[in-house]
């Protein structure tokens, strides 16, 4: 399937998504259909670079249109579903990054077998992962996919210092989700893995210690983020314009002020997310300005999703707070999936690059 062909496809099923994703939110369900159809569209093996067979979507430079339509497809269709997408995503990039071309082939090969793999890289307050004799111990949380991911990319602590490993997700794993928690994005399904002396293989170990961390790639892709983020805008403005016009509200001067707003909202978030991709994706500028002007994108698209979130509300009263109105939902992922960590050093440490430059 080619990328116009793959990227056609995949908006072909967003109805489907949207009319899903209200249930998957209430039950806590994790997006089996959504992803059994990305199966078959090839949407995992997308992002596996060409000589594996993928098309390089967020792995090649060639392939930076299409992860841009797929992200903001997704997050369009349903957020949850394009979070969970993204790390897939962001694992195989850095496994591809970092990895040797053995361990890119066999990953490539699980990613053939329908694999998800996930990226569980935050450690609970006690009993962090480490890596001793061979064998993992301690834990991952909050961990996107929980009971559903196969494949995992971890970070683990070693004497060496931080160190990315893959790991099959299978029994030898206890993953306890998490239901109930969170008010938004809860189709991800969070959760806690907890590692008990589990086996790693010889050749599991991705990169050296401390690669995970290492930029350009640590903060440049946040613009994938930004992404899926501009996706469920464009589903809250296009929600929000509906039920506008379903109200005969469409000529009334004060809600055609509000959504104009709306529409330049989804315009900057727009526009900052692409150049952001290809900053990131595409760009042979030094590091340090790719990180800058991806933080500095990442920032602009929070603002503009928070402003058109806050005058959805005031465009839709009260309706935009009752369920089952995929709104309320809209409003509820949008705002936990807004909030990536560290806002306010991203932005100061953005600024700063410019002082220095």
């Amino acid at each position: 399937m080619t990328p116009a062909t793959l990227s056609a496809a995949l908006v072909d099923q967003v109805p489907a998504m949207q009319a899903r994703a209200t249930t998957l939110d209430a039950e806590e369900l994790f997006p089996e259909q959504d992803f059994q159809m990305l199966r078959e569209l090839g949407a995992l093996r997308a992002p596996l670079p060409s000589a594996q067979g993928g098309q390089g979507a967020g792995t090649e430079p060639g392939g930076m249109d299409l992860i841009v339509r797929l992200l903001i497809t997704l997050g369009w269709g349903n957020l949850a579903v394009g979070r969970l997408f993204e790390a897939h995503v962001n694992a195989l990039k850095l496994i591809v990054a970092y990895g040797t071309p053995a361990q890119v082939g066999r990953v490539a090969a699980e990613v053939w077998d329908g694999h998800l793999f996930g990226l569980w890289v935050t450690d609970p307050a006690e009993h962090a992962l480490q890596l001793s004799a061979g064998a993992l111990r301690g834990s991952k949380g909050p961990c996107s996919g929980a009971g559903h991911v196969t494949r995992a990319l971890v970070t683990m602590s070693t004497p060496a210092g931080s160190q990315m490993a893959v790991v099959a997700v299978d029994r030898t794993v206890a993953v306890e989700p998490k239901r109930g928690v969170l008010q938004g994005m809860r189709a991800c399904i969070n959760g806690v893995a907890r590692f008990h002396d589990t086996p790693l293989a010889d050749d599991a170990l991705i990169g050296g210690p401390g690669d995970y961390l290492r930029e350009p790639l640590l903060s440049t892709g946040a613009w994938r983020t930004s992404a899926v983020t501009l996706g469920g805008l464009d589903a809250l403005v296009a929600a929000t314009r509906d039920q506008l016009a379903r109200r005969g509200h469409q000529d009334a001067l004060l809600q055609q002020d509000r959504f104009g707003h709306m529409l330049i909202a989804q315009e900057t978030a727009r526009l900052w997310t692409t150049a952001a991709a290809q900053h990131a994706e595409a760009s042979q500028a030094p590091a340090a300005d790719q990180v800058a002007y991806v933080n500095l994108a990442r920032i602009a698209v929070e603002a503009a999703c928070l402003d058109a979130m806050r005058l959805a509300q005031r465009a839709l009263g009260l309706a935009a707070f009752l369920r089952p109105n995929p709104v309320e939902r809209l409003l509820r992922d949008l705002a936990v999936y807004l909030r990536q960590p560290a806002p306010d050093s991203v932005l100061t440490e953005a600024a700063s690059h410019a002082f220095s430059a």
